[in-house]
């Protein structure tokens, strides 16, 4: 209720009071009227205060009251009072050169179109008819939808107000004093109370906002405003309006709930197209379950997220969690079990319990629910089925660690989610199957196991570096020869997949033969030239080393088709790649070129993939160079054991690197204590 009054808008429900009778109204009434601007200049004026002022109506706008009350000799009772009038009400009697006693009250007002601020003058001639006059007056600020109340210095109302009595439904003695508060919503009534104490106390202008009981039942939303009126500068009453302000506060929540509506169903799309994005990323049912349990903490607020997948029978559910969540008081279960997952899967619809009580009464009371509250922190549930080509696979569960309930909007979130997430799940188990079996097929066509030769200590290492389905290139072998010697070979055949691995297989089984009819290694290699332009195609290129070792003498036959130089390490110096220029790959006719090096007792000679040295962030020159350095870094106790020194390797050059390629090795030692004195 502010202590600033204000011309009432028109109703805008069609009950308009036309201008016209506005006008009438002013003129014919016995109370003076006048509007004045915020510089004191007059708007409008009624027939009553033209007579007070000495002039006709149409004459005195644009002029100030005190300006025309000295024109016409009439003494300027109110030539200070228009200036303190502009942020209270102000009033004084004033007598007429004619002797008439008039009561002149300046006072703020609002314009009600433009907010502008003005000063209204009133004139009341003293006498039996002011009680009228003033009625007449207060039904005309009431002709908008307001509502005019008093009170007392103390803040008592004193007056009646019908008005608010019809709204509430209150009697006079229910609404007087402070029994006005009675009406207001328990909720605001506090507030309210004390900020009117607080005016009072202060004399500073009252304005709040708050929820009034009709007499329907209802409550409506009301502002009030208020200001003291003041004689010799104590407050002596107050005067404020009353404004139903519903139809603008429930516009307002409506606008509210929309733009919230709007901004959720814009983060769940956003979060939904995330989780297509991360889904498509997991190539594991762990991997998927990982992305959902992001998905569900930050989409609905889940604590804990789960999928619980039917095994190929169909009769039994197993659950899968995110690593470090907190496991289920059974992760195995026949699907009849009183579990909500499996209640979602069987009925083929979402199920949801906003707390205990309401699982007890989904699945009938089952002592599971018991058994679920008390082993878990668990106390609101929702289970989506997970369908794929129409039916079951399994279910996405998600718990809550508070009672709370699933929206209809939410609802539809989690089971698109849910349709993603099985979308997810049926190409994450193709690919463990694909790939268990590409990884099967891989190191089906690697040597079981390494040959025992006596003077020869020989050791291997495979990492696949593919996350997909499909076969590397990469391949080793080791076989003894007929004469006593060692031989050994590794290569990479360009390419994934199964075309690699036929192309890897006929070369392995290929050079096998080659090496029993031809052992020294430029004549296998000149043979496989044959064979690879035979059998292979052109785009299929092959790199090898190919070497042959005498575990007596030390001395090692070499050729290179188009690979990497071979690694030697050496207890006492640095270790250093075999000096020798690569020939030309597979099925690219050239003279092989023949190598002879002698391997003294405890050293090491390592083949490797490229994948050891080379990646998207490392060329392979400074891989080169890299591994070099690793090699002589490498502790005594690795150096002296050659599979220590293949994972040594490993270790040292992948370290802060992603892994995108197959790493492969093969190495050969001469041991220092071992010797050997036949063959």
């Amino acid at each position: 209720m502010s202590a600033e009054t204000s011309i009432p808008p028109p109703r805008s429900d069609g009950d308009a009071v036309p201008d016209d009778a506005v006008r009438a109204l002013l003129d014919d009434s016995p109370i003076g009227f006048a509007l004045m601007d915020s510089t004191g200049r007059i708007i409008a004026a009624n027939r009553l205060v033209a007579e007070v002022l000495g002039r006709a109506p149409e004459l005195c706008p644009g002029h100030e009251p005190v300006e025309l009350m000295r024109a016409c000799g009439v003494p300027a009772a109110g030539s200070a009072v228009a200036e303190r009038a502009e942020d209270r009400v102000v009033r004084v009697r004033h007598r007429t050169d004619d002797g008439r006693l008039w009561d002149l009250t300046w006072f703020p007002v609002v314009d009600p179109v433009t907010g502008d601020p003005r000063l209204a003058l009133i004139a009341i001639r003293d006498g039996g008819g002011v009680h009228r006059d003033e009625q007449r007056l207060r039904a005309l600020l009431q002709i908008g939808n307001q509502v005019v109340w008093t009170a007392d210095a103390r803040g008592e109302v004193h007056e009646d107000s019908p008005q608010w009595r019809n709204i509430t439904g209150q009697s006079t003695q229910d609404y007087l004093g402070r029994g006005w508060l009675d009406a207001l919503h328990p909720d605001d009534r506090a507030s309210v109370e004390r900020a009117w104490d607080d005016a009072v106390l202060d004399g500073t202008p009252f304005d709040a906002l708050f929820r009034v009981r009709t007499r329907s039942g209802g409550y409506d939303h009301f502002r009030a405003r208020a200001k003291p009126v003041t004689e010799g500068g104590a407050p002596v009453e107050w005067v404020g309006s009353l404004v139903d302000v519903t139809t603008e506060r429930e516009a307002d929540e409506l606008r509210r709930r929309l733009n919230q509506q709007l901004s959720e169903a814009a983060m769940r799309t956003a979060r939904l197209q995330q989780a297509t994005s991360d889904l498509a990323e997991a190539l594991t049912v762990d991997e998927v379950v990982a992305a959902m349990s992001e998905i569900g903490r930050s989409g609905v607020g889940a604590d804990h997220i789960s999928v619980v997948l039917l095994d190929r029978n169909g009769a039994r559910l197993d659950t899968v969690v995110a690593a470090g969540a907190y496991p289920l008081p059974r992760a195995s279960f026949p699907l009849g079990h009183p579990e909500i997952s499996a209640l979602a899967i069987a009925e083929r619809a979402p199920r949801t319990a906003a707390d205990p009580a309401g699982l007890a009464a989904l699945l009938e009371d089952a002592s599971a629910v018991e058994e679920l509250v008390r082993l878990t922190p668990e106390r609101a549930w929702a289970a989506l089925p997970m369908m794929v080509a129409g039916r079951p696979i399994g279910a996405l569960r998600l718990a809550f660690t508070a009672p709370r309930e699933i929206g209809d909007e939410e609802r539809v979130f989690l089971e698109a989610l849910a349709g993603q997430c099985a979308l997810a799940i049926g190409r994450a188990a193709l690919y463990e199957q694909e790939h268990n079996t590409a990884e099967e097929l891989q190191r089906s066509l690697l040597p079981e196991e390494l040959p025992d030769v006596r003077g020869v200590r020989l050791a291997a290492y495979y990492r696949s570096g593919s996350r997909h389905v499909q076969v590397g290139g990469d391949w080793y072998d080791a076989f003894p020869l007929p004469d006593g010697r060692i031989a050994g070979v590794l290569g990479d055949v360009m390419g994934k997949g199964i075309p690699a691995a036929a192309g890897m297989s006929r070369i392995r089984n290929a050079l096998r033969a080659l090496a029993f009819s031809m052992p020294e290694p430029a004549d296998v290699l000149t043979g496989l030239d044959r064979m690879f332009s035979a059998t292979e195609a052109m785009d299929q290129v092959t790199t090898l080393v190919y070497f042959v070792l005498d575990p007596v003498t030390g001395q090692l036959d070499l050729s290179n088709a188009g690979h990497l130089p071979p690694l030697v390490v050496a207890g006492g110096t640095r270790p250093s790649l075999l000096d020798t220029d690569p020939d030309t790959p597979l099925g690219i006719t050239s003279v092989r070129g023949h190598h002879k090096f002698f391997v003294q007792p405890g050293n090491t000679v390592a083949l490797y993939s490229d994948g050891l040295v080379e990646n998207r962030k490392r060329s392979v020159d400074s891989g080169l160079e890299e591994l070099v350095d690793v090699a002589s870094s490498a502790p005594p106790e690795v150096v002296g054991d050659p599979q220590q020194m293949l994972e040594y390797l490993v270790e040292s050059m992948l370290e802060g690197y992603e892994q995108d390629d197959d790493v492969t090795l093969l190495a050969v030692q001469l041991p220092v204590i071992e010797s050997v004195a036949d063959r």
